[in-house]
């Protein structure tokens, strides 16, 4: 389901020199991780590398059994969708920020877009492109768009369940 419900954004750390930083005050319980992506050349691979790192410092990774594994894999799809939407659709990502706190992991891609992603109605499996947001909307608990104050701009979020 798509929503465009607030949610407020972690605290604002600096980034280090990689441009990847960790969130001084993480949700209750948990963590986040942003990587600056402003002009990064290889936004969708470095998005995935920087998010696998993440899952492994939580434990996600290596994958103790075959549910653990298709959940990592399934977080690291949606980084990808939802990276490559920016590149494609929004003049490029600004920052990624992955967030963990209790059963919930939450992905957030800022970009300076205006448009609002959603699935292509009706969904045609089968012809090229176009399944990025069907996919995000299929793996995800709840995902959403939050506009930027002043209407340039906007955080697109999705969350996913932790394995059990």
């Amino acid at each position: 389901m798509s929503t465009t419900r607030p949610y407020p954004p972690p605290g604002e750390p600096g980034p280090d020199a990689d441009g990847a930083s960790v969130d001084a005050h993480p949700p209750a319980g948990g963590q986040v991780r942003r990587l600056r992506l402003v002009g990064a050349s290889g936004a969708v691979p470095r998005a995935r590398d920087f998010t696998r790192q993440a899952l492994q410092d939580w434990g996600w990774l290596p994958a103790a059994t075959a549910d653990h594994r298709a959940a990592a894999e399934d977080v690291l799809l949606v980084v990808s969708e939802l990276v490559t939407n920016a590149c494609l659709h929004a003049d490029g990502p600004e920052e990624l920020r992955v967030s963990f706190a209790g059963k919930v992991l939450r992905l957030e891609v800022a970009d300076p877009g205006v448009g609002t992603p959603t699935p292509r109605t009706p969904h045609r499996a089968g012809r090229p492109g176009g399944h990025g947001m069907f996919i995000v909307q299929r793996l995800c608990l709840d995902w959403g768009v939050v506009r930027n104050e002043g209407g340039e701009g906007k955080t697109v979020w999705a969350e996913l369940a932790a394995p059990a």
